[in-house]
């Protein structure tokens, strides 16, 4: 059965929460609505757009309340997830990743003559070339295309400020592409859990972008946008008067990773809230110091560890994985959650954990009061 035909008649039942199958991919409607909005006024009250990066929700009805606060559009990881989008009526999309093989820039070139805003990002003069080419067979508009520069990273990205300058003047020469600035995302500064060593990090990164804008600006390429930043280092990036729009994603959730990172220069703030849960149930009590709950690994993600106790058991109760689909909770003092309790748990790392379901049951207090899509689930490509 469908999470619509198992839990559709429970909207707007009050305490229905209990009720759901379970395990089951929750949102807490209030706390993520506050995140959203803390988010915009923060963008706002620095002169910064935002275009918050789908691959943390890969949901429509996300997106449309990120818009709806202020947002410019989404980030797409991949190109199926912009295409799931576009197809639900979201404009302004990025995608972040290059598109380099034959039959995904066809895919792309569709895309674009459906996708209002649409852009996308290169790395070299081959795919821009590329997707030059293939616009113009097909005969559609052109193309908008961003210059995606390597952090440091080593995964995508020119490599040097000459490898920019020589990228820019491709896309330039080509009448079917459109040079719209450039990307800097710096993911791997992201979770360093000290704000002053995180702090130090970005401003070394950000001399290295100055120095590839400048190689721009001086080829006739000052580039109208500078897209990236992160939910671990936005407070840093509005500093460095650096970037026009943050591609922030996992402040809307706060999963495991984010909350051991200090996100912000006061000791202890944590300016957003956990809105991202899996809902589980105790199965099995028989032995002692321990009960089993139906969630494991194909419940949760598995690249960090394991999650937090949210709510429905002692403090200090502990989850550890038991296998494919069962879990384990333990207390230092025996005190345990009984039979058929429901416990709340908080999601290690969001974007691979929401992956893994096809519905967000959203919730407000403990009444399920609605049913979202995970619109892009399943589409990496």
């Amino acid at each position: 059965m469908t999470d619509e035909e198992l839990h559709r008649h429970l909207v707007g039942r009050q305490g229905s929460r209990r009720d759901l199958n379970t395990p089951v991919l929750v949102i807490d409607r209030d706390a993520l609505d506050r995140n959203i909005a803390r988010m915009a006024g923060f963008a706002a009250a620095n002169g910064l757009k935002l275009r918050p990066h789908s691959k943390t929700h890969k949901s429509a009805d996300v997106a449309r309340r990120q818009i709806a606060a202020g947002a410019v559009g989404q980030c797409c990881a991949k190109l199926g997830e912009a295409e799931a989008l576009a197809d639900a009526g979201i404009a302004g999309l990025l995608i972040t990743s290059p598109v380099i093989s034959t039959p995904a820039i066809e895919r792309l070139v569709a895309l674009n003559e459906r996708a209002e805003g649409l852009m996308c990002v290169a790395d070299n003069p081959h795919g821009a070339r590329a997707i030059a080419a293939a616009v113009a067979a097909r005969g559609g508009r052109p193309l908008t295309l961003l210059i995606d520069v390597d952090p440091g990273i080593h995964r995508t990205g020119v490599a040097s400020p000459e490898a920019a300058v020589e990228l820019y003047r491709t896309i330039a020469a080509e009448p079917m592409l459109r040079y719209a600035g450039v990307q800097y995302y710096c993911g791997s500064q992201q979770h360093i859990e000290s704000f002053a060593e995180r702090a130090a990090a970005m401003h070394d990164r950000a001399a290295y972008l100055r120095s590839v804008i400048a190689a721009l600006e001086a080829a006739g390429g000052k580039p109208p946008i500078v897209s990236g930043g992160g939910t671990g280092t936005h407070r840093i990036d509005a500093t460095l008067d650096l970037f026009t729009e943050l591609q922030v994603g996992s402040y809307i959730f706060m999963d495991d990773q984010y909350r051991v990172c200090a996100l912000t220069a006061e000791e202890g703030e944590i300016p957003y809230e956990t809105a991202l849960l899996v809902d589980t149930r105790v199965i099995s009590a028989n032995s002692p110091g321990l009960v089993t709950v139906d969630a494991g690994i194909k419940s949760l993600a598995t690249d960090a560890k394991p999650p937090l106790v949210n709510a429905g058991a002692a403090e200090g109760t502990v989850y550890f994985f038991m296998g494919d689909e069962q879990g384990a909770l333990v207390h230092p003092a025996g005190d345990l959650p009984a039979l058929d309790a429901i416990v709340s748990l908080n999601a290690p790392h969001c974007d691979p954990t929401v992956n893994l379901y096809d519905t967000y049951h959203v919730v407000s207090g403990n009444t399920l009061v609605d049913l979202w899509p995970v619109t892009a689930r399943g589409r990496s490509r």
